[in-house]
């Protein structure tokens, strides 16, 4: 069994890559926009607040080859938090 759906590329979009990387090989397109940006400070990654926002222009946790498995190691906070009933 293939795994390459844990990996993708897309040199044609105007924005690759979208972050500062050492290696355009390496770079992972699967998570476009960050599904972990909702878990605020315990997302992992590399970010900062400016101006009350959260800046991840520094991090590429959710751009690297091993970016699925890191993702899929976060998705129970995810849907814990997704789930949750709002008052």
């Amino acid at each position: 069994m293939t795994e390459n759906y844990k990996f993708t590329q897309n040199r044609k979009c105007e924005y690759f890559p979208c972050h500062k990387v050492k290696n355009e090989d390496d770079f992972n397109c699967l998570f476009c926009y960050c599904p972990l940006y909702m878990l605020k400070n315990k997302c992992g990654g590399n970010f900062k607040y400016t101006n009350g926002i959260k800046d991840c222009s520094d991090c590429t946790i959710t751009h690297s080859r091993k970016a699925h498995e890191y993702v899929m190691s976060k998705m129970n906070v995810i849907i814990k938090i997704g789930s949750e009933k709002e008052l």
